[in-house]
């Protein structure tokens, strides 16, 4: 583990150089790749902040849905979603089998579905964009 700043202090202090220094000094195309590049260190930045979170609703949400034992998250990022693809892998099976065709199984898997597009959304919209108008 790294002392301080950590990655997430360092990707928050070159989002803050690029918003308040490099885009109001610029001006054109210059002026547009410093908002993009302010633009993506911060959904980099927002992933590291909420991904823990996320992949443990999608990981339990899955759970239920495929009628699972509960089972920890495995550690490890690389893991971790090697083990949340296998189980998307297996929804998917069942989707395809006509499963989520009609009944109850199809609103759950909807509103699950819902759910993982609003987090990835969460992660990618700019933050005036976001609930609440900011950070």
């Amino acid at each position: 583990m790294n002392d301080r700043p950590d990655a997430l202090e360092l990707l928050r202090a070159v989002e803050r150089f690029l918003e308040r220094d490099v885009v109001p000094a610029t001006q054109g195309v210059v002026q547009f790749h410093a908002r993009v590049a302010a633009n993506v260190v911060a959904i980099v930045a927002r992933e590291l902040e909420t991904d823990d979170e996320h992949a443990e609703r999608e990981w339990q949400a899955l759970g239920a849905l495929l009628g699972e034992k509960a089972a920890a998250l495995p550690q490890g990022r690389a893991a971790r979603r090697a083990a949340i693809e296998d189980r998307n892998a297996r929804l998917v099976e069942r989707i395809r089998a006509g499963e989520a065709d009609t009944g109850a199984w199809r609103h759950a898997v909807l509103a699950h579905l819902e759910g993982v597009v609003r987090a990835k959304l969460d992660v990618a919209r700019p933050p005036r964009q976001r609930a609440g108008g900011g950070r």
